[in-house]
């Protein structure tokens, strides 16, 4: 019907689907556009700051804002887009039930936005599915913070026999793999929050606990560049973290890891923080991609597919602020900050084909990167500047606490940082996620696809 009103479809309600629904909220009518999410979530999670979930620094729901009260006028579909039919113009939703499953149904559209985001890179290592665990979702932040605290529990109450201390040694192993920020936030902000609480135990103290980062690339927090990297990688190694670079895992179990450089490493523990690739919805939509994001243009239009969008970690959108004259722009990296960039100006130029606004190519100098490891050590580039020590804890997190979109996220995660320097840690099991809930195909949504991401 030709009076029937525009239906927006975004799929994901990550940062691009997030700031584009904001944008279009506020600029549309509701006579205008009908806005609809599909999100397995009710929340944006605000994914920089899962290792302080993890540490117990900020409570879980502190960094998850709320869809519903930041998008009043959106839709709120709970569910996973599984398939889009370009041509029937509509997409495939199971919907996230009580009892796990339900009937998939399909929605229409006039206008798609697909922005599913980025999971846990895994590659087809034995093992690596069934016992590492990614730090990408709430529960997986959660269940890491109980797994570590009951391995630690259970090795101070380990008899003084060798089969004891052999499996003392095991529950004391921490192996995190990915020197990225994943891995080495997480490595750094718990190895110090553990030293925080190591009264908790008997005969068990932090320094007790082996740390392992491994990684193939040649530094630690290649984003940051070489000189923060090596400071990065000094400060690890003096804390007695080791760190080995250019190796990587070939299997693992429930008791072991084998690395590349021959060694094994007995451990109940496995961190998984390899890289992240898009979401394998991706693969299956049947349209052009680069090292496995969707193809788009500078306004993020999906060429040749009339009225699809998309952007963020599941799209290579051309980084035109990188290019240099005359040369292929190279695609934008997978952060927050594009992807909180490219949702406002895909809502603009989603507006723009409603005839509100005018459409145009994203363009977006990075702000600078930053990095928390733990106490008052961080890494921070500001508009290039490099910074570490107290200042770049300082500049980090006021970063967080203005990208953070909700001011009432901001007060309580604000009101998290000030309790913790003034109260005891907090170090206690929760014991509310069961660990096939914490695999990454379960956590991460991935086995609703069939094939594990890489």
């Amino acid at each position: 019907m030709a009076d029937r009103i525009p239906r927006v479809v975004v799929v994901g309600g990550g940062f691009a689907g997030f700031y584009a629904l904001r944008y279009l909220q506020k600029r549309l009518t509701p006579e205008q556009a009908e806005l609809v999410l599909v999100n397995p979530t009710d929340y944006l999670l605000y994914s920089p700051l899962l290792p302080e979930v993890a540490t117990g620094v900020i409570e879980a729901r502190h960094i998850a804002v709320s869809l519903r009260r930041a998008l009043p006028r959106v839709r709120l579909l709970l569910g996973h887009v599984n398939a889009v039919d370009i041509g029937g113009r509509s997409v495939s939703v199971t919907p996230v039930t009580a009892a796990g499953h339900a009937e998939t149904w399909r929605e229409s559209y006039d206008r798609l936005v697909l922005v599913p985001g980025s999971v846990t890179r895994q590659f087809d290592i034995p093992g690596v599915a069934e016992h590492a665990r990614g730090l990408k979702t709430l529960v997986e932040a959660v269940y890491i913070r109980d797994h570590l605290l009951h391995l630690l529990d259970a090795a101070d109450a380990e008899p003084d026999t060798d089969e004891g201390r052999a499996r003392r040694r095991e529950m004391l192993t921490v192996v995190a793999v990915g020197a990225g920020y994943t891995g080495t936030e997480f490595v750094a902000q718990t190895q110090r929050w553990l030293r925080t609480i190591e009264s908790r135990w008997s005969r068990t103290g932090a320094e007790d606990v082996r740390w392992i980062l491994v990684d193939l690339a040649e530094m630690v927090l290649p984003e940051l560049g070489p000189e923060l990297g090596r400071h990065a990688l000094d400060l690890l190694r003096a804390r007695g973290i080791d760190v080995r670079l250019g190796v990587t895992v070939t299997a693992a179990d429930d008791r072991s890891v084998a690395l590349t450089d021959g060694t094994v490493v007995a451990t109940r523990t496995l961190v998984w923080g390899a890289g992240v690739a898009p979401s394998p919805l991706v693969a299956g939509l049947g349209l052009p991609t680069r090292r496995g994001r969707l193809v788009v243009d500078a306004e993020m239009a999906v060429p040749g597919v009339p009225d699809v969008w998309a952007a963020g970690d599941a799209a290579a959108v051309p980084d035109l602020a990188a290019a240099l004259p005359a040369a292929t722009p190279p695609d934008t990296p997978p952060t927050a900050q594009h992807g909180q960039r490219q949702g406002t100006a895909l809502g603009r130029n989603i507006a723009a084909s409603l005839g509100v606004g005018t459409a145009r190519p994203y363009r977006h100098k990075d702000l600078g990167l930053v990095a928390d490891l733990g106490g008052w050590d961080a890494v921070a580039k500001p508009l290039g500047v490099a910074l570490t020590g107290p200042p770049a804890k300082v500049v980090t997190r006021a970063y967080h606490l203005y990208a953070l979109p909700s001011m009432a996220n901001r007060v309580r995660v604000a009101a998290d940082w000030l309790f913790q320097s003034v109260l005891p840690p907090e170090g206690t099991q929760l014991g509310v996620v069961r660990p096939e809930d914490a695999q990454l195909a379960a956590a991460q949504g991935t086995g609703l696809y069939g094939v594990p991401p890489s």
